[in-house]
């Protein structure tokens, strides 16, 4: 493992942070809050321990090839960097009393998970609420991947960081070099990014609101710049755009490529992309049929708030336009299982992903056939190709210790004396990246009241969530760290 290697790349990484922090920098001294003294110190910092680091790699610059230890490595410490140095510009506002909130706003910022510690985001500073958005974008497709296009031309190749990184079964490389596919993954982000923008716009919504919205729909982030979310404006016009970029947000960003190429029935033809598509339907139009009636009295009424919330939760945004803690019994078992479903492998949403998901069942499906026909040989495929071994046995395991990290920290959190509902919603959340769940941090609440020690376990799920379990939960195997 070489150290300085290592710290030469995170250091990268915060010069870029750091860099990051002047979009609010601009933002606070264009409305003229007090949030820029602040951001001001937080860019100081930042950069100044980028150089200590890129000066402690020096001689490093060379290096070209990051094996599978070092891309883990990297884009675990990398993003508890980046989380805790995102923290800054929080900790140093006038929003926020302690680094404990600090940091697990940060985490959930970058994590795109959109759960919060704050009470009064309304009265909150334009500067703050900018970079609370912003860090979502960038969390969203992922620092690391962004700097693949970068880091090239420093020395430094990323096959490594991207298989971390991206979360997929199985990343795609849109083309044979690695910095041209990061370079079109973010055009298509920033480009629907600039689209949903434009749309909010046209609706009525003011331009600052419409940036921060799109900033974190398109990462499937959730952060809003009200204190009730969506459900402020109560528009059926911006409930219908933003669903629609939630779900656009939700599918694989290499079929978006795809299609640009034009490629018109790429959606259509991938197995995953059909399946996340037809379950959003199929749960909205359950729960649509349970809250008629019984909360609403309109069917037009009950599609549209259902819709909202089914494609909220399971593409895990976490935006809310109602409360659905107030739904019946069904209608709110149905959005706690989407917390586990997920969006698609390749998106920016969270969860186990579709792809996973669809594996699962069609490897269950094969074990109960082998018991009728034991001499059987079948093969599990998805889009007409096999799932290798390997990866089969990573998807399994991947869902198992999704499960097991699920219910330890849900009585890690009831053993900090947190009620059990609560504890379900909120590790489910979190870990799942999604925002509200159940409980005291529903949708009509947030995590504020929670236990220092618990916010910290949040924050952890949240990153577990985000870098895919494997690459943080390896750092803590003996083996990785013998030769």
């Amino acid at each position: 493992m070489r150290w300085p290697f290592i710290a030469r790349i995170i250091g990268i990484l915060l010069i870029f942070l750091g860099l990051a922090m002047l979009a609010p920098l601009l933002c606070s001294l264009y409305y003229k809050d007090m949030a820029h003294g602040g951001i001001i110190r937080s860019i100081a910092i930042t950069l100044g321990t980028a150089l200590v680091l890129m000066l402690f790699s020096k001689g490093y610059e060379s290096e070209a090839y990051i094996n599978q230890k070092e891309g883990m490595t990297v884009v675990a410490l990398g993003w508890t960097a980046i989380c805790i140095f995102g923290a800054l510009p929080f900790y140093f506002g006038p929003e926020f009393t302690n680094f404990t909130d600090a940091f697990f706003e940060s985490v959930s910022g970058f994590t795109t998970t959109g759960s919060s510690v704050m009470t009064q985001i309304e009265g909150s500073t334009h500067g703050l609420l900018f970079w609370r958005s912003f860090i979502q974008w960038l969390g969203g497709m992922g620092i690391i991947v962004l700097s693949l296009a970068i880091l090239p031309f420093l020395g430094v190749g990323g096959i490594q960081l991207y298989k971390a990184e991206v979360p997929s079964p199985v990343p795609d490389k849109l083309t044979p070099r690695l910095s041209d596919s990061a370079k079109i993954l973010w055009m298509v982000y920033a480009g629907l990014t600039l689209l949903e923008i434009l749309f909010l716009l046209a609706g009525g919504m003011p331009p600052f609101e419409s940036i921060c919205h799109a900033l974190t729909t398109l990462p499937t982030g959730g952060f809003s710049p009200k204190n009730a979310s969506v459900a402020h404006y109560n528009s059926a016009y911006f409930d219908y755009v933003i669903v629609v970029f939630m779900v656009l947000a939700g599918i694989n960003f290499s079929l978006h490529y795809q299609m640009l190429r034009g490629k018109t029935l790429a959606f259509w033809k991938d197995t995953e992309c059909r399946f996340f598509i037809g379950l959003t339907l199929v749960l909205t139009l359950v729960v649509t049929w349970d809250i008629y009636g019984s909360v609403y009295d309109s069917f037009k009424d009950a599609f549209r708030y259902s819709l909202f919330q089914v494609s909220s939760i399971v593409t895990t945004t976490g935006f809310a336009t109602a409360d659905y803690e107030k739904f019946p019994g069904l209608s709110q078992a149905i959005l706690f299982v989407c917390m586990f479903v997920g969006a698609s492998a390749g998106s920016t949403g969270g969860g186990m992903k579709c792809a996973r998901i669809i594996v699962c069942l069609k490897y269950c499906h094969r074990e109960l056939f082998k018991l009728i026909h034991p001499r059987s040989i079948s093969h599990i495929k998805i889009n007409n190709t096999v799932i290798p071994d390997h990866v089969l046995r990573s998807i399994m395991g991947f869902l198992a210790l999704y499960m097991l990290l699920f219910f330890f920290s849900t009585i890690l959190l009831a053993a900090m004396g947190v009620d059990l509902l609560t504890s379900l919603g909120a590790v489910a959340s979190c870990i799942g990246n999604i925002g509200p769940g159940f409980g005291t941090v529903g949708p009509a609440e947030n995590f504020a009241h929670l236990p220092v020690l618990g916010k910290w376990l949040l924050a952890w799920c949240m990153l577990l969530g985000r870098l895919e379990i494997y690459t943080v939960i390896i750092l803590f195997v003996p083996e990785f760290w013998k030769k």
